[in-house]
């Protein structure tokens, strides 16, 4: 059962939050605080990134004992660590001396401790103090009462996600029915062969918005339109913490690339379907995901306020593919850094546009039944609702 987690109520008019809780057809976009005011920003860093289930990397990134990585987690950051018998482990980035953190935020070290850069207090792995400078023999100073904060850690599908609250319930219950659609794409088996970042001047909503929706594609997308239909597929109907749907590929192209042609491996757990078709995916609150047949792509966004947001794009491949003499993944990076660039670009624009004491939220196409799933799980939030349904699972609709 997916776990009732709420969250207290967001600074936004009522009002206007049910203006887009109304049934598709008849709703309004999010209220134009949700992308402007600072004050509704940091409610969703203590909630929506901080309050649940964030994903903070990837497997991948702390796979060997001793690895330790740091990421931000909310207002804050969380230390990941990997420990001598694999068990991968998630704590509060703060030393329980003075605070310091124990790694800069996206920064990396392979060691087989963790050790405060500041006054040298040591960790094991698992989080417990090995040892104070200074400390030793101190009456009333008790080692065991200082270990790290620990936080549930959760490793899916390659992805790792931390719950910054303590207190959402099981990953896996909210995202069943999703992975049923991940699964054969065996993203945790593919390896990553090319990254981006991108700094966007837009609410981290936005680009979410933009991402689940193509009835902008045949303005700003024409190289993506060579190779896909903008009108083709159809979204699914979905519980859990995610939303997404599927669009099929032009007869005659393999992937999404500027020409069409892959240069890689089909994924090998795929069908006859799943090779014609990408699947595109949002893990509430920051993870997109876009499986093609032959390579995964992923968005983790990581809002810096409330106007800017670092976008991490990875693409990952089946082993096979890596492993043929001179494979370049490229083919793939080159068509979605034109495309994200497009994106990125229409998305500061709306972000500029809602700057505008003028700017009023507006009505929804047909086109975009999913961006209305998105926008009614933040706005239940903001009333203190789960961001995501709890109905029985769903029926994949497409």
């Amino acid at each position: 059962m997916v776990s009732q987690h709420r969250y207290p109520v967001a600074p936004i008019d009522p009002a206007g939050l049910a203006a887009s809780l109304q049934p598709f057809g008849e709703s309004r976009m999010l209220p134009r605080a949700a992308y402007v005011d600072p004050q509704v920003f940091s409610w969703e860093q203590q909630n929506f990134f901080e309050g649940g289930w964030t994903c903070v990397g990837f497997s991948s990134e702390v796979a060997r004992p001793g690895d330790q990585r740091a990421e931000s987690l909310g207002t804050g950051s969380v230390l990941l660590t990997r420990d001598d018998q694999g068990v991968l482990h998630a704590f509060a980035n703060t030393c329980r001396h003075r605070g310091h953190e124990l790694l800069t935020s996206g920064s990396a070290v392979q060691r087989a401790a963790i050790i405060c850069p500041y006054h040298s207090w040591t960790y094991a792995l698992h989080g417990d103090l090995r040892a104070a400078a200074g400390f030793k023999g101190q009456p009333g100073f008790d080692e065991s009462a200082w270990s790290l904060a620990a936080l549930p850690v959760t490793e899916w599908h390659g992805l790792i996600f931390v719950d910054g609250s303590g207190t959402a319930g099981p990953l896996a219950d909210s995202l069943a029915d999703l992975a049923e659609l991940v699964a054969p794409y065996e993203p945790e088996r593919l390896a990553i062969a090319g990254r981006h970042v991108y700094d966007a001047a837009a609410n981290w909503k936005i680009l979410t918005e933009n991402y689940h929706e193509c009835y902008h594609c045949p303005m700003i997308h024409p190289e993506l339109c060579r190779v896909s239909p903008p009108k083709s597929g159809a979204n699914y109907t979905t519980q859990g913490a995610w939303v997404g749907g599927w669009m099929e590929l032009r007869d005659g192209m393999d992937t999404m690339s500027l020409d069409g042609t892959s240069l890689g491996v089909p994924l090998r757990g795929l069908d006859a379907q799943g090779l014609r078709t990408v699947i595109y995916i949002n893990v509430f609150p920051n993870v997109l995901l876009s499986l093609h047949p032959d390579y995964v792509m992923t968005h983790r966004l990581l809002p810096l306020s409330v106007d800017r947001t670092r976008i991490e794009c990875s693409w990952a491949f089946a082993p096979e593919a890596l492993g043929r003499p001179g494979f370049d993944p490229g083919y793939a990076v080159q068509f979605w850094d034109i495309t994200n660039q497009q994106d990125w670009h229409a998305c500061e624009s709306v972000q500029r546009g809602l700057g505008s004491e003028h700017a009023q939220p507006g009505p929804l196409s047909p086109d975009e039944d999913a961006v209305y799933q998105f926008v009614t799980r933040v706005a239940r939030g903001y009333q203190g609702q789960p961001v995501y349904d709890t109905a029985p699972r769903a029926v994949l609709s497409g």
